[in-house]
């Protein structure tokens, strides 16, 4: 009977609390490495290509420990990207709200799963074999009772805890912190079509899923991290792999490449330009950025002496109407309380259509690369003529960029 209420108490392993917290938390960054290394990296973006070996554990251990369908994942997360802050992003906190995302991210994810169109169209290429057919899909709550049984065998009473942690785990970090903050506080090294937005420098706690803003800018890149000061654990992780020869990488975020400053503006430029436009557009929105600050602080001293104050407010009201990227998304509103703004000042006006035209350069889908050529080189030549300190220098390092 006392050793009953000693395996009762602790289970096999009679591990400390403390002990069962550390086993926990490696158990649970296991689980974060399938869902970024393998569910993300590899099999949604095709970044790397990992060994059949590393596949089949990470698919075991996934639906051990969530009972995720890797089809079901993969479709899911390949039409955030394809619609994403748009109508049909499956978890947008855009579209849905930040609380719903953030509390209740599991559910949209249950939901989407049930559309069969949203399989059929996003989830090719993904593991169709026997066990994928006949266990892992179909039996996909099989998994995680499996899971529930070891932990109490391993961890006694407090393996329950154990279990529990680790169901909460993804719905928590990735449905809710990733798919939620990620596209609502932060920082934002690119000027990418989204709101997405990296939460952390230092991608520890979720594989580096926390350099959520630079996936979004380099969808296909197996490298979550770009700046020298930022890490991505799950990057190190890859080249552990790569080195035992159990992963290929494939693809990874370019870097930028300049040119000497003589060197003229050629179709090199152009695909260098094309090729790093979400940082030339992060760059050129801290322009104007800089350039409000500047009109404000000239505002400032007259709107204290009772002159300009409808012009101070005006431009204080729009700061962030003008720092927007896509203001072709603004309401009819909002435009309206851009150009009244931006009609006091000139440099900003110029700023702000200047920049609507470099962004045509990357859009345009039916113009020749000759065209968007003579484009990029008169976009140029105006901005070194504008009389705008700042444009003139940013004018000059584009004419740097390389492919």
């Amino acid at each position: 009977m006392d050793n009953f209420l000693t395996f009762l108490a602790g289970g096999l392993l009679q591990y400390s609390w403390w002990q069962v917290v550390i086993v926990t938390l490696v158990l649970t960054h296991i689980t974060i490495l399938g869902v970024t290394i393998f569910l993300h990296r590899s099999q949604t973006h095709r970044g790397l290509d990992l060994h059949p070996s590393v596949m089949h554990f990470f698919r075991f251990w996934l639906w051990l420990t969530t009972g995720m369908v890797t089809k079901e994942w993969v479709a899911i997360h390949r039409k955030h990207h394809a619609k994403c802050e748009r109508e049909g992003d499956p978890h947008s906190p855009v579209i849905f709200g930040i609380g719903k995302v953030f509390f209740r991210g599991a559910e949209l994810y249950r939901q989407e799963a049930a559309n069969a169109e949203t399989l059929k169209r996003f989830g090719h290429g993904t593991p169709d074999d026997w066990l994928e057919r006949h266990l892992y899909a179909r039996h996909s709550v099989l998994g995680v009772m499996i899971m529930l049984v070891i932990d109490l065998a391993l961890f006694g009473v407090l393996g329950l805890t154990v279990w529990a942690v680790q169901m909460a785990w993804i719905p928590f970090w990735a449905a809710g912190v990733v798919n939620g903050i990620g596209h609502w506080w932060g920082y934002r090294n690119y000027a990418s079509p989204d709101t997405s937005t990296n939460v952390f420098p230092w991608g520890l706690i979720i594989g580096g899923e926390e350099l959520h803003n630079n996936h979004h800018a380099y969808g296909t890149s197996a490298k979550f991290s770009t700046k020298w000061w930022e890490f991505d654990i799950g990057w190190g992780y890859i080249r552990i792999l790569s080195a035992l020869r159990l992963a290929t990488v494939r693809r990874v975020a370019p870097k930028v490449k300049l040119e000497p400053a003589t060197a003229p503006v050629s179709l090199q430029t152009l695909e260098g330009v094309i090729l790093h436009r979400y940082e030339i557009l992060a760059r050129y929105t801290d322009l104007i950025k800089k350039a409000a600050a500047e009109e404000l602080a000239k505002l400032k001293p007259l709107r204290s002496k009772g002159g300009a104050d409808s012009r101070w407010q005006s431009l204080s009201r729009a700061k962030n109407l003008i720092s927007s990227t896509d203001d072709a998304q603004l309401e009819p509103s909002q435009r309206a309380e851009l150009d009244t703004a931006l009609a006091g000042s000139q440099s900003l006006s110029t700023l702000v259509q200047m920049r609507r035209e470099l962004t045509r350069l990357w859009e345009s889908s039916t113009a020749t690369s000759e065209q968007l050529l003579n484009d990029l080189q008169a976009w140029c030549q105006r901005a070194q003529q504008s009389g705008i300190e700042g444009l003139e220098q940013f004018s000059y390092r584009l004419r740097r960029y390389a492919a």
